[in-house]
């Protein structure tokens, strides 16, 4: 059975760089090498930590945790950029990312976890849905 050998942990500060062929698999932009690691390196000086889903000792899964207060959520979680390798989707592996998510933004005190999910990307917008959340607006941007 596969879930006995997934492993979810925090990757420390010193290995986050180990997530970048992770990143690099999302294609909807693309940024050097380089650019990854100059921008982890500040994240983690952001209130970011990183989540890693391991498969033994082969990294799977990531997805980034941003915490912050906000005015009408107080504490909270924002999960970025969820990744799941290919091979290991459907597996029950994104449920159990989520209920270590939950249990963790509990005992850092947080009343509410968000994410972001591109209005393309219908197959996780089920998922979410299946998880318990609910859409509640539109992330708009403007590039500078």
């Amino acid at each position: 059975m596969l879930e006995n050998k997934i492993l979810i942990r925090i990757i420390s500060d010193s290995e986050v760089f180990s997530i970048i062929p992770l990143l690099q698999k999302l294609g909807n932009y693309k940024v050097s090498e380089k650019l990854l690691k100059d921008r982890l390196q500040e994240m983690t000086q952001q209130n970011y930590e990183c989540l890693g889903i391991f498969d033994e000792e082969k990294l799977i899964g990531t997805c980034g945790l941003w915490f912050q207060t906000r005015h009408y959520a107080g504490r909270s979680l924002e999960m970025d950029h969820v990744i799941i390798d290919d091979a290991y989707r459907s597996h029950g592996i994104g449920k159990m990312m989520v209920e270590y998510i939950s249990d963790y933004a509990k005992k850092k005190s947080c009343n509410w976890i968000e994410l972001n999910s591109y209005v393309h990307n219908f197959p996780s917008h089920k998922f979410f849905y299946n998880q318990g959340f609910v859409a509640k607006g539109y992330h708009f941007v403007k590039e500078l």
